[in-house]
């Protein structure tokens, strides 16, 4: 929230959005595509300003602590919009359409804080020493969500109404994911899908008209057992007989053939794409932009390698055979455009393999050529070639017959003769990839470059981009595959004459913590005999339900697969020499909970071979109080402890005196 003020270029003055306000905190604002107002959320009611008038006028009435209007709540911002905003101007700024949340029914979660105050606010005297409970309405998987609504406010006549849907999701099963007005027409493109995440609608809703229908439907359980994820890149294609283009249309991403392909269905009721793209690859965040006069639709692709990004144009009458790269894809290359409103120009950024660099350069729409170099990271060029960074090595290797991404980091000095250590680092998350051609001087690289020790990373089954029967095998089953197939990689290295098969161990935050865990479970020492698992899941019902009902189904359809997915066997965690697990004691995402449930786990079982690091007050990043320093040096540290055969020495303690031989 913040205190918000329009300011005239022109006259260079200010003044208040709301006048009659001047200490209220806005949520979030948005300007009319005229520039001739400001919508606003303040206290959870939305309201607008036009500049003509010296008062905001109030759009709603109701919203409080649980009802609010124009902003997401938790999940959503978290999970679906990944922003504050849940407000769209149509193009002509006739309307508005916007979020109406109720989260009523959602159960509240309690992070406490021990050492600071979230709210800011003052204890009261004799109170300074419990703690500050902050209250998150947070559905879980399987429990009640927020009831989310699309609304409408008609600009001209200050009316807000709601249009009926003719076959729409049930309130309690229904996603909206993406809103997209079709420029000036008063016609608005939702995507919805249920509560799983694999039935989607594509509903047109005429504002003028005040009616709505779902014209394209798609059932993706049915086709591959998958998953939609969110997309936010629909991009609405007006009409233009001259241009051949006679009815409004859009372009959006659909399954085609298994992968992620660009689509244009025009006229907009038109369920039947035209596919623009086509092959074994995938379009990624596409369309990036659309060059009206000239039908050429511009996009990010992984056509020339799975772990490369490259862009590339393509004729929206012509289709596949027209596609054609407009960065150097014979080179490996990471890119990623930003495009001028015309998409003549293009501000490009090369995130690797080598330095990043930044130039804004003219498209095959412009008349004429242009290139400015904005950022050559010359400091950085130089100190990389005063720094001993690791070797890489990428390659794809296959596990029952899927290929997969992996990059090896070996040390500067790598000696084939010797036998090294290896840490493997992971996230795996569905949809997820880590195995890029970035340029990334990280934690790996410093383990590698630094402490001498080998780190593999392997995008397995699950992850992004290499098709959708490689990405959904693992639904309704998260963590057994991506454990299944680090093992068989784990193994491959093993043998290598390279590494040390004793000492072998694995590492990741978040997702990657709970496959850390997870990889452990299942090995159960055989392959890694250590890991390092920060901010874990440990059960997926604890963890947030549009996430998790994505790609494991409500615990109510699927108990076994949500069984299946728990870290529960520690038996098979006691077979490990030892491993390591760290939380933030206020982390609002993946809760505590989830390592106080694993730490209940092994005391009902009396496994001991681990260590536990709590950081209070701090949230799933993990910063408050020197915590970001603390858990990569608590990392490094124990990492070396367990390379070097400390924990070996602990897995069976004596006294010293026997030790010694005299006891």
């Amino acid at each position: 929230t913040g205190r918000y003020w329009i300011f005239d270029v022109a006259t260079q003055s200010g003044e208040p959005l709301d006048p009659a306000s001047l200490y209220g905190r806005v949520q979030t604002a948005s300007w009319s595509p005229n520039s001739d107002a400001v919508v606003f959320t303040r206290d959870n009611n939305m309201f607008i300003r036009h500049l003509d008038s010296d008062t905001a006028t109030r759009i709603t009435t109701d919203g409080g602590s649980e009802l609010f209007y124009g902003v997401p709540d938790w999940v959503y911002e978290e999970e679906v919009l990944a922003g504050d905003s849940a407000t769209w101007w149509s193009g002509d700024g006739k309307y508005v359409a916007f979020f109406r949340t109720d989260e009523s029914q959602v159960p509240d979660f309690p992070v406490q804080y021990f050492f600071s105050s979230p709210t800011g606010s003052q204890k009261k005297e004799g109170e300074e020493n419990y703690p500050e409970t902050r209250k998150i309405k947070y559905p879980k998987a399987g429990a009640p969500m927020s009831v989310v609504s699309l609304q409408l406010y008609d600009v001209r006549k200050g009316q807000v109404f709601t249009v009926p849907i003719e076959n729409d999701f049930a309130d309690d099963d229904r996603l909206i994911t993406e809103v997209v007005w079709a420029g000036s027409t008063g016609k608005v493109i939702v995507r919805s899908t249920n509560r799983e995440s694999d039935i989607l609608k594509t509903i047109l809703i005429d504002a003028d008209a005040r009616t709505g229908k779902t014209v394209r439907e798609r059932d993706v359980q049915k086709l591959d057992g998958g998953w939609f994820e969110v997309s936010e890149t629909t991009t609405f294609v007006p009409a233009d007989p001259a241009q051949g283009r006679v009815y409004d249309g859009y372009i959006d991403t659909v399954i085609h053939n298994n992968w992620d392909h660009l689509a244009y269905f025009t006229p907009l009721n038109n369920p039947d794409p035209v596919m623009l793209t086509e092959g074994e690859w995938e379009v990624v965040k596409a369309p990036s932009s659309v060059d009206l006069k000239n039908n050429l639709v511009y996009f990010v692709a992984t056509k020339d390698g799975s772990t490369q990004r490259h862009v590339y144009t393509v004729d929206l009458h012509k289709g596949p055979q027209s596609i054609q790269a407009i960065t150097d894809a014979k080179q490996i290359g990471y890119y990623e455009p930003s495009f001028s409103k015309g998409s003549e120009f293009m501000l490009l950024t090369n995130h690797g393999p080598g330095i990043p660099w930044q130039k804004v350069l003219s498209t095959p729409s412009a008349s004429q050529e242009l290139s400015v170099t904005i950022e050559e990271n010359k400091e950085l060029e130089e100190l990389a070639k005063k720094t001993e960074l690791p070797i890489e090595f990428y390659q794809t290797i296959e596990v029952d017959g899927f290929p997969m991404n992996l990059v090896e980091r070996r040390p500067p000095h790598f000696d084939p003769k010797k036998k090294y250590p290896v840490l493997f680092y992971l996230y795996n998350g569905p949809g997820f990839q880590q195995v890029n051609r970035k340029f990334t001087v990280d934690f790996q690289s410093y383990v590698a470059s630094s402490l001498g020790y080998i780190v593999v990373t392997l995008d397995a089954r699950g992850t992004g981009y290499m098709g959708r029967r490689h990405r959904c095998i693992v639904r309704g089953n998260i963590g057994y595959w991506e454990a299944h197939d680090q093992i068989a990689a784990a193994k491959m290295w093993a043998a290598k004459k390279y590494v040390d098969a004793e000492r072998m161990a694995i590492w990741g935050w978040s997702y990657g913590g709970f496959m850390t865990l997870k990889t452990l479970e299942q090995d159960a020492g055989e392959t890694f005999k250590y890991g390092m698992a920060v901010a874990p899941v440990t059960d997926w019902r604890f963890y947030d339900s549009i996430y998790t009902e994505r790609y494991m189904h409500m615990p109510q359809h699927n108990p076994e697969g949500y069984d299946n997915s728990t870290i529960s066997n520690m038996t098979a965690l006691s077979n490990n020499v030892r491993f390591l697990v760290m939380h933030g004691a206020s982390d609002d995402n993946v809760h505590f909970q989830n390592t106080l449930s694993l730490l209940d786990k092994l005391d009902l079982a009396n496994v001991r071979n681990y260590d536990v690091h709590i950081f209070p007050d701090s949230d799933h990043s993990i910063y408050f109080h020197n915590g970001n320093r603390v858990v990569y040096e608590k990392l490094r540290d124990w990492l070396i402890n367990a390379f070097n055969g400390e924990w070996l020495r602990t897995e069976d303690p004596k006294p010293i005196g026997q030790m010694d031989g005299l006891g």
